[in-house]
């Protein structure tokens, strides 16, 4: 299991045209950097496993962050094999599955009484939320990795090949597409774009972020995030793969090899940034921005100034999730299935739980009383505190 685990954590880094960081996969001679060993701690918090529930066949050992979407009193997850499942946050009773008949490739995206799902064969899904009905399917440009975004009307699909597609939410018919080129070598992978106030904020190859008009698709503005450096394309990678998080009218963003940084939503105008490279994402709550970086660190950062509150070292190279908040704790998933509970104010390991040995590659999701869990075998875990 472990070398399985290994060898999806190298999937992370595979590249378009079949390009990969060959450095990451385990197997033979392996020359990537090990894992850190699990460090032994003192167990202070009390954390509840309110219900497990297996998902079909998960990402069906590829690498894909099939991350789960909440929307009502309902989590919604997608599987490898096409199925998607309704569930009860409380008690994770099943509500209604449906088999979409797809190579489902995306995470999952819920709101508007749809649930939004997209294929390796770049087919959007949409299903009624209450009762999991088909209402309608739509192609779109190239694989969907990222979870669709529905808000006013409007669903937002961005594709691995650069474009950001709306279609109508009643129908799928397309309203607008808007095309951005990608670089010859890029990660494996796509942010999640966000909704917010009638605005689209979207990650994209080459470290940029843009802001675009839900409606017509209009570009508002576009900031750089970080600008790529060396001699190689390799060297020059700065995707933005994370999904940006927006918290009073300013969106958090990270890219890969570059930073993290803060940027007001309504002038596009750069607050802060810090040398804090991520592909994994952030989270953040009333004082602090989470991160995960690209070394498997985790580090906390003010969020009016971007400057370092804690960094947590003990998981070096374990290919943690994005950081969840959850009360007093911040918690990342692993590679071989677990999930480390820190302290969100010092950052010290306070507990240590594990799903199932199957690596955790989607990011965790809260509705404020519980976080969520998705491993790559299809199991979803509830956690709560006491």
């Amino acid at each position: 299991m472990m070398a399985r685990s290994l060898a999806l954590t190298g999937m992370a880094l595979l590249l378009s045209g079949c390009t990969t960081l060959t450095n990451y996969f385990s197997g033979g001679e392996d020359n990537a950097e090990p894992p850190a060993p699990l460090v032994e701690f003192e167990t202070t918090a009390n954390i509840d496993n309110r219900w497990t529930r297996s998902i079909g066949n998960g990402s069906d050992e590829q690498y894909l962050k099939m991350t789960p979407a909440i929307a009502g009193d309902r989590i919604y997850a997608a599987a490898r094999n096409g199925d998607v499942t309704a569930l009860a946050l409380d008690s994770g009773r099943v509500a209604w599955r449906h088999d979409t008949d797809e190579p489902l490739a995306s995470a999952t995206g819920a709101g508007s009484g749809l649930v939004l799902v997209g294929s390796s064969n770049g087919k959007v899904v949409a299903l009624d939320a209450d009762s999991g009905e088909p209402l309608w399917q739509q192609s779109v440009s190239s694989e969907v990795l990222a979870a669709p975004q529905v808000a006013d009307g409007v669903v937002v699909v961005r594709t691995v090949d650069g474009k950001l597609t709306g279609l109508n939410a009643d129908s799928g018919d397309q309203l607008w597409i808007y095309d951005r080129s990608v670089p010859a070598l890029s990660l494996r992978g796509t942010s999640t774009p966000v909704i917010h106030n009638g605005v689209i904020l979207a990650g994209f190859d080459a470290g940029r972020l843009l802001a675009l008009e839900l409606s017509t698709g209009k570009p508002l503005w576009e900031m750089r995030i970080a600008m790529g450096t060396g001699s190689s394309d390799l060297e020059r990678m700065v995707d933005i793969d994370a999904t940006p998080v927006v918290r009073n009218d300013i969106v958090y963003v990270a890219t890969y090899q570059g930073r993290v940084a803060a940027i007001s939503v309504d002038a596009g105008r750069m607050l802060w940034n810090r040398d804090v490279a991520s592909y994994a994402g952030l989270d953040v709550d009333a004082n602090n921005v989470y991160v995960t970086a690209d070394n498997g660190h985790v580090w906390a950062l003010e969020q009016i100034s971007g400057a370092s509150v804690w960094r947590q070292e003990d998981l070096q190279a374990r290919a943690t999730t994005a950081p969840v908040v959850l009360g007093p704790y911040v918690a990342v998933g692993g590679i071989e299935g677990h999930v480390h509970w820190m302290d969100r104010d010092s950052g010290e390991f306070v507990a240590r739980t594990r799903i199932d040995e199957s690596p955790l590659l989607a990011a965790p999701v809260s509705d404020g009383e519980s976080v969520y869990f998705y491993s790559s075998d299809g199991e979803l875990a509830a956690y709560t505190y006491k």
